[in-house]
């Protein structure tokens, strides 16, 4: 399925094929709506104070009085950057996106009604504090003000966006970071053939880099581990350059307190991951195994009823009603069953019916969380807000001007009745296999302040997470938390390169992010070795390539002239288990490639990775599952492998021994996200092809010097 992409990560199209074929029946023809009154939509306007300075980049620093009204005056800024993916995320969050897109895009709406998106909303939102109801409602307003302002724009059925829609939008998107998406694929597709789970103790091993998430990296020094005694971190996600989860840069201050530069996604009113005057925090995806798969065994004679505790139960049972567009306004209404059991969503497929349980059923309390991580002032605040336990996985690296650093495995880790192989699908009918709730967050792995002074996670183990004396003891956690194990040639650099740095200047801190080289340890590098242990005897271009392979340094530059033909070799290898091609095979099509559009294997690796955007075209050192990470498609049409995913939202946050913060950021592209007739719609992307930081300007009058606009949405004053 085209349409969700979340984290990395698409919901492949095999669901869409499946599913739109059950579409075709029983449909009825249905007329779209119009526009609302868009007269209270404006007048809304007038319960907020707001202003917003973009800087010399386009970035906006939303001013307010109420932390409200800095979510409200965010929404605007969005709204002006990245109209058409705001409400791209808002008819997706409410299932309505085939009204839009066609069928292609009913999976997505029957997922948002299987997985009970609003029920759980509806049922969540009045329990939230009132203050994250008020922020939620806010960012809805500023939505509502743009689209008000602009009518021509917008799509009919989107307005009014309430504080629900943005709350349902993390009830949605949050599970897919830690895998979800795979699961029901799986299960949709009709191709899970495995064994039925039992009792005996199991060990995870993921020995492949092509088992792991291609994003993030993570980093922090403290004091005692730098040359000069500060305090460093890095936040670096590696997320799809656009889309409904691509960064967007931001800075927020209000009068009660909140202030705080970072990235968010369409949709979230406070910074995901990002830091204040005080404290940061960046995020990496991990995958603990979160998603339970039951097999139901359904009556013969009764097919909605199956079995559990030894009776035969019910399954409860619904309708998903879904508005596929055909032309114009014309739109299909087709109606497909859902259906749920104890354990949760039920899924129908011709190998056998399924129940999932996963971790986020039922929670929407995650804009509750980040507000407090956006509020926290200190290390002790900042530990309270993460012991909520909303958010159901990612890893969080920290620093803070007071020395301190952390690196935390994050996730809801269900409750489960120890000893079963969670991996497999698991019998429908035992009651103590579904559990209720979560370990506490101190049963997580994580490690604070630890003597060699620095924390580290680029989706690796978080066994190995600084030196080795210090990392935790994975026998210290059961192995039922089913915890990665595997490393990324990202993880096995940062470790070589910050392991043997025992003074860490701030050009070296620097340096190490932009790191181009594949470990010795790496699986490329254990590739490089499988082909020049290849005997190519009389295939010349082949024996060409070997020779091109033997003189590779294992680096990314520009100008290298073996990263091209390794990168391209490798990547159908190792990007994915399922359809990952055989090794040789793979490294003939680079072959092909090269000689077909550039007339030679050695070409510097600069001419063949490149970074578009508008007229600009520019080449880009870095590579997949490097420190300097660039993941691209080699659709282009000239040979090119073309950026589309990777570094994008980077900072480098410096905290001095006087607790002063430097900060410094650079996005691949701009803040006008969609913008092409926007000076900002490219303007960043030299800097980030040469590998370049602008400082962000914190303080009042280095704000006040590049200013490039001052407004007050909503005020004509």
């Amino acid at each position: 399925m085209t349409r969700l992409r979340l984290a990395g990560y698409s919901f492949v199209g095999v669901i869409a094929a499946a599913l739109i074929v059950a579409f075709a029946l029983g449909l009825r023809l249905e007329v779209g709506r119009g526009l609302p009154d868009l007269e209270p939509l404006l007048a809304r306007a007038h319960d907020y104070e707001v202003t917003i300075r973009r800087d010399a980049y386009g970035v906006p620093h939303v001013f307010g009085r109420r932390d409200a009204d800095v979510a409200f005056g965010l929404a605007y800024a969005q709204a002006e950057d990245d109209w058409d993916t705001l409400q791209d995320v808002i008819v997706t969050v409410r299932g309505t996106l085939a009204a839009r897109q066609g069928a292609a895009a009913a999976v997505t709406d029957y997922l948002v009604q299987l997985l009970r998106v609003w029920p759980t909303t509806e049922a969540g939102y009045p329990e939230l504090p009132a203050p994250v109801r008020a922020l939620a409602e806010g960012y809805a307003d500023g939505i509502n003000l743009w689209a008000a302002e602009h009518p021509g724009r917008v799509w009919p059925g989107v307005l009014p966006v309430t504080g629900q829609d943005v709350v349902a939008g993390f009830v949605f998107r949050t599970p897919f970071f830690y895998g979800l998406d795979r699961t029901l694929s799986e299960l949709f597709s009709g191709a899970r053939d495995r064994e039925l789970g039992d009792a005996p103790e199991y060990a995870i091993s993921w020995g492949s880099m092509r088992d792991a998430p291609i994003g993030s990296n993570a980093v922090a020094v403290a004091p005692g581990r730098s040359a000069d005694g500060h305090t460093r971190l890095l936040i670096n996600s590696h997320q799809p350059f656009t889309g409904p989860v691509a960064w967007y840069e931001a800075r927020l201050h209000s009068e009660e307190g909140l202030d705080i530069v970072g990235g968010v996604f369409p949709g979230s009113p406070v910074i995901l991951h990002g830091h204040t005057r005080r404290l940061g925090w960046a995020n990496t995806v991990n995958r603990p195994h979160l998603a339970d798969v039951f097999r139901l065994e359904l009556d013969p004679d009764d097919k909605l009823r199956y079995r559990f505790d030894g009776d035969w139960r019910e399954l409860e049972v619904a309708t998903a009603r879904i508005r596929v567009r055909l032309f114009g306004p014309f739109a299909w209404m087709v109606e497909r069953p859902l259906r749920f059991s104890v354990h949760g969503p039920v899924i129908e497929t011709d190998t056998g019916t399924y129940a999932v349980r996963y971790a986020g059923m039922n929670e929407t309390r995650h804009l509750q969380q980040y507000y407090a991580l956006n509020r926290a002032t200190d290390f002790s605040s900042w530990l309270d807000a993460m012991r909520l336990n909303a958010l159901p996985s990612i890893n969080y690296v920290y620093a803070d001007a007071d020395g301190n650093i952390a690196y935390i495995y994050n996730a809801q880790v269900p409750r489960r009745v120890p000893g079963w192989d969670y991996r497999s699908d698991l019998p429908g009918d035992h009651p103590e296999l579904v559990w209720e709730d979560y370990l506490p967050f101190e049963a997580l792995p994580m490690l604070i302040n630890p003597p060699a002074g620095f924390v580290l996670n680029a989706n690796h183990t978080p066994f190995r997470a600084t030196d080795p004396a210090d990392d935790l003891d994975p026998a210290a956690f059961p192995s039922s938390l089913n915890i990665e194990t595997h490393m990324t040639n990202r993880g096995l650099r940062a470790l070589e390169l910050f392991g043997a740095d025992s003074a860490v200047t701030a050009e070296a801190f620097e340096a190490y992010k932009f790191d181009r080289r594949y470990s010795e340890e790496s699986e490329l590098a254990e590739l490089v070795s499988l082909w020049l242990a290849e005997d190519f005897n009389g295939e010349a271009d082949m024996l060409a390539a070997q020779r091109v392979l033997a003189g590779w340094d294992r680096a990314a530059d520009e100008d290298n002239t073996g990263a091209a033909l390794a990168i391209l070799a490798a990547e159908p290898v190792v990007r994915g288990a399922a359809d990952a091609q055989e090794p040789v095979a793979a490294l003939r099509d680079a072959v092909a490639h090269l000689l077909q559009h550039f007339g030679r294997l050695d070409v510097p690796w600069g001419e063949v990775n490149r970074l578009r955007r508008g007229n600009v075209d520019l080449p880009l050192a870095g590579g997949p599952d490097l420190l300097r990470a660039v993941y691209g498609r080699n659709d282009a049409g000239d040979g090119r492998r073309v950026a589309q995913a990777g570094d994008t939202l980077v900072y480098i946050v410096d905290w001095a021994p006087d607790g002063t913060v430097d900060s410094r950021s650079i996005h691949q592209f701009g803040s006008a996200t969609l913008d092409a007739d926007s000076p900002h719609y490219a303007d960043q992307a030299p800097l980030f092809a040469a590998q370049q930081w602008k400082r962000v300007p914190l303080d009042a009058e280095p704000l006040r010097a590049e200013t490039t606009r001052t407004y007050r949405p909503g005020r004509a004053d």
